[in-house]
């Protein structure tokens, strides 16, 4: 399969449509976590359906001082690996094509939920993503669209404007793409070196432990349900000298539900220690939030959480999450 570059959506208004349109939006320099984007994307449209990845570096979402002019640009590159991975179209439209009357005045705004983590380090960030995501769904008309949940905060106010706006398209999630080492895939990660790529490890090392010490307390909660009397075995352990099985056994009688501060404990001292490496890692935020509405979880919190790190090594930014359920045994 041959696949085509677009320039205008007159061009791509103009392709005769049978079946279903994915859509992967990009801002190009695309890597393997594209790559599976794109094949989950083929896989969804089917073999008569249509997959169009768009690449296209956003002027909006870029505030003073970040890196829009060093953002990498490699259409040559990204096209090959489009077409590998399956897909039929690669619109990749000027910045007079997407704004033909310069900036656009009149834009989408993202609430509360967009001032927050991301929102706050970055101020605008959001508004002008969600303004190009709404003007590429226009552009390209799909039936699904597909977002990686790296970028989690992202995906989230997509799917908050297309539920408000009506947008009828369905958003689909797909798994963080990682390295061997565990560190998320990220065009940005093409501008680490050697040592701020070993500092840069603690981001996902830092979710790890987090994940790990909340899979501790759910094991122990669910412990906790399955045997009602284990405060009496505690003390009749105890009582015949069995004192590493009678404080196990008193843990498993003390569960309660999840426990958000013990998580960020966890990954907060990964990510201390790495502030002590050369070149130190300098955190922006840890957070774990409720992916509803991205506010910080209350210590009694049962559901799906998002556990959320951004922090600069040397000059660049990277960010991670990995999420979690909290009570998820019954």
């Amino acid at each position: 399969m041959t696949t085509t570059l677009l320039r205008t959506a007159d061009e791509l208004h103009a392709r005769a449509r049978k079946g279903r349109r994915a859509v992967v939006m990009t801002m190009g320099a695309l890597h393997e976590g594209h790559a599976t984007l794109v094949r989950t994307a083929r896989e969804l449209a089917g073999p008569d359906g249509e997959v169009v990845v768009t690449v296209f570096v956003n002027p909006l979402q870029f505030g003073q001082g970040e890196d829009l002019d060093r953002y990498p640009r490699t259409l040559d590159a990204d096209l090959k690996l489009a077409e590998q991975a399956g897909a039929d179209v690669v619109f990749a439209p000027s910045v007079d094509e997407v704004y033909p009357g310069g900036e656009p005045q009149v834009r989408i705004t993202a609430g509360p939920m967009g001032e927050r983590l991301e929102g706050r380090s970055r101020p605008g960030h959001f508004d002008g993503m969600l303004t190009v995501v709404a003007k590429l769904l226009h552009l390209t008309r799909p039936d699904a669209a597909l977002f990686g949940q790296k970028d989690a905060q992202q995906l989230a106010l997509i799917r908050r404007m297309t539920r408000d706006l009506n947008f009828g398209i369905e958003i689909v999630a797909v798994p963080t793409v990682r390295e061997e080492d565990g560190l998320a895939l990220s065009s940005r990660n093409r501008y680490l070196s050697a040592r701020d790529r070993h500092t840069a490890l603690a981001l996902s090392q830092a979710l790890f432990a987090g994940r790990d010490r909340h899979a501790a307390q759910e094991a122990l909660q669910a412990r906790a349900r399955q045997v009602p009397a284990t405060r009496a075995r505690a003390e009749a352990l105890s009582a015949i000298g069995e004192s590493r099985a009678a404080a196990d056994a008193h843990a498993v009688a003390k569960a309660a539900p999840g426990d958000p501060a013990a998580v960020r404990a966890a990954a907060r001292a990964v990510l201390d220690e790495a502030a002590r490496l050369d070149p130190p890692l300098e955190l922006d935020y840890l957070a774990l939030v409720d992916p509803s509405d991205f506010t910080e979880l209350e210590d009694d919190f049962i559901g799906e959480a998002v556990l959320a790190v951004a922090a600069r090594v040397g000059t660049t930014r990277l960010i991670d999450n990995l999420p979690l359920t909290f009570g998820a045994a019954s």
